[in-house]
């Protein structure tokens, strides 16, 4: 805008020449900014019952919205865009119910604009570690369609299809990866070596705050505590990288009841077993290593799963 605001002003004065001198005194002022254009979102009848509202909303959310206006991408608040994919994701999307963003998703992959900017809103708020809305689950269908789309070329699928892999591993339902550590002593064991009904995976950095916290919280939870004394649950605190001297120095803090390990052959980043973008991360698994509870960092959320089985 500065640049705009000068080139206006530059052009004013090789223009005016030698009268510059005599005009001065009125405003060269730029052109008023047009306000942004404004996306609001369906109504639902009235008389709905909070259920039907959810029903409705999650399904009509975006009737209003003009798939066929790129400008209006060019032209509104993303930030306010942003708000909005949100509210629909947190007050009408259920977790487990990719539906309607696929429908979503179909409707915007109409042109390489529309692909790209609901592509971007989906990214900030389902995938990145920070958003408390982040969910494989939903993402998984916003990466599936720029990985189908005839209008992005086989170098601009390459980052969907990687995230697309990752998002895939490790779901809900399905068995985790299966992987080696090694323990303080040299000698290794495998994740499916363990033997309890629950086993909670606490993936960590030891200069990691929020780990930290994290950890603090597991300990402070009666119920783990319990179902841990009682051998129904096992800690299995995993450190992925390469400083085995930071690993060392921080394992005196890992409670003595969990098993403390490292991995030593860094096949979790190597062969890409588990999606480390974020640390902290929780899995939760049954017996059989099914998962339960992906890339949380909730212990409360692990509680309920486990008091609601």
């Amino acid at each position: 805008m500065r640049r705009l605001l000068f080139s206006v002003l530059l052009l004013a004065l090789l223009c005016c020449g030698t009268r510059c001198r005599e005009s001065r005194r009125q405003a060269v002022e730029p052109p008023a900014a047009k306000p942004a254009r404004v996306f609001l979102p369906a109504v639902p009848p009235g008389g709905m019952t909070a259920e039907q509202t959810r029903d409705y909303m999650r399904a009509h959310y975006w009737d209003k919205f003009d798939f066929a206006d790129t400008l209006f991408i060019a032209e509104t608040d993303t930030v306010e865009m942003l708000r909005a994919f949100a509210a629909w994701v947190g007050n009408f999307l259920a977790p487990d119910d990719p539906a309607p963003v696929e429908a979503l998703m179909a409707q915007a992959g109409s042109s390489r604009p529309m692909l790209a900017y609901f592509a971007m809103l989906a990214e900030k708020v389902l995938y990145d570690p920070n958003s408390p809305l982040r969910s494989d689950e939903l993402y998984i269908p916003v990466l599936e369609a720029q990985a189908a789309s005839p209008l992005l070329d086989e170098w601009e699928k390459i980052a969907p299809l990687h995230d697309l892999r990752m998002a895939r591993q490790n779901r809900p339902g399905e068995r985790a990866n299966d992987f080696r550590y090694t323990l303080a002593d040299g000698s290794s064991r495998r994740l499916y070596d363990l033997g309890a009904d629950y086993v909670l995976l606490f993936i960590y950095n030891p200069g990691c705050a929020m780990c930290q916290q994290l950890r603090e919280a597991i300990v402070s939870s009666p119920m783990l505590n319990e179902l841990t004394e009682r051998g129904e649950l096992k800690v299995l605190a995993l450190y992925p990288d390469e400083d085995l001297g930071a690993w060392r120095a921080y394992r005196d803090r890992i409670p003595a009841r969990w098993i403390n390990a490292y991995d030593a052959t860094q096949q979790l980043r190597e062969k890409e077993l588990y999606d480390l973008k974020a640390i902290p991360a929780l899995y939760l698994l049954d017996r059989d290593k099914r998962v339960l509870v992906k890339d949380g960092t909730d212990p409360g959320q692990i509680e309920w799963v486990i008091d609601h089985r």
